[in-house]
């Protein structure tokens, strides 16, 4: 009966399980376990840099440290202004650019691979690139092509990254370059999904060119748009490299600092991995928020 059993050979759902259970191992050892295992370290007070020393629970004193914390909020706030700054206009370059691509010309598959080169970078080496082209002195590339207007104002150069009103829009700027690019990627793909035959019964009917994007384009396209928001909003509330490259930190000052880089100071600045554990945690629940407000105007649209 055994002899059997082994001529037979695997089933189809061991052969499955076969191939699955490695790759189910792997992310539950890379993933689930570091969410738990910082999850559980929230609720106690415990140093990286004293690893002999067990946590010791202190409950939920570090999340009330942190919420209580007049800083965290600025901190916090400083985030929000950039979100709603960059998504905004990577919003808005996005689509007009995927507006302006969605036709027929020479060179569009090269046009449109230039346009994405920007996203294909790291972002590390994007915010050493534009730091250079920002620098505020007169070797910087914008200050430099900017000099004749400059020296008619009076003045030397503009201090994009020294200057605690510029320098949250410089980086504005640079992430509105990186990512712009992904907002076209998908405002594209959505347009040209859009049936060409609506089109053409406008044409028919005689309807202008607002009332074609209105009632047509803009309907149609608005799920992916929001989905395209969506990844953005969620990547900027956690956007760390580009800032710390960029402006040495989160400087000058606090003027930069993001949630995501005060996270990084607590985890490996003063090595308090409880709290850093608990801010990341906060963080967590923001995005999940604000995702769950984007999935729901999601699913509006599509039952309308």
């Amino acid at each position: 009966m055994q002899k059997i059993r082994f001529a037979r050979g695997l089933s189809d759902y061991q052969i499955k399980m076969a191939f699955i259970m490695p790759t189910m191992i792997l992310l539950i050892l890379m993933n689930i376990f570091p969410l738990l295992w910082s999850l559980y370290l929230s609720f106690h007070r415990y140093k990286a840099s004293l690893p002999n020393r067990l946590p010791k629970f202190i409950g939920v004193r570090n999340y009330a440290q942190l919420l209580s914390d007049p800083e965290i909020w600025e901190y916090f706030r400083t985030t929000a202004y950039f979100v709603v700054l960059a998504v905004a206009a990577q919003f808005i370059i996005g689509f007009g650019l995927a507006l302006l691509l969605n036709r027929q010309f020479r060179y569009k598959g090269l046009v449109t691979t230039l346009i994405l080169l920007p996203m294909m970078l790291s972002p590390v080496v994007v915010g050493l690139f534009w730091r250079f082209i920002l620098a505020s002195d007169a070797s910087g590339l914008v200050n430099y092509f900017l000099s004749p207007l400059l020296n008619a104002l009076n003045r030397d150069s503009i201090p994009w990254t020294t200057s605690p009103n510029m320098a949250m829009i410089a980086v504005v700027i640079v992430d509105t370059w990186m990512w712009s690019p992904f907002m076209m990627l998908i405002s594209l793909a959505g347009l040209s999904a859009v049936p060409k035959y609506l089109y053409e019964a406008a044409d028919v009917d005689r309807a202008s060119g607002w009332f074609k994007f209105r009632q047509i384009t803009l309907p149609l396209v608005s799920p992916l748009l929001l989905i395209a928001l969506l990844f953005r909003t969620m990547d900027a509330f956690k956007m760390f490299d580009i800032v710390y490259v960029l402006t040495h930190e989160g400087g000058p000052g606090t003027a930069t600092e993001t949630v995501s880089m005060n996270l990084y100071r607590l985890a490996f600045r003063s090595y308090n991995t409880g709290k850093a554990c608990a801010m990341a945690y906060i963080l967590l629940v923001v995005i999940v928020a604000l995702s769950n407000i984007y999935v729901k105007y999601l699913n509006r649209l599509r039952e309308a």
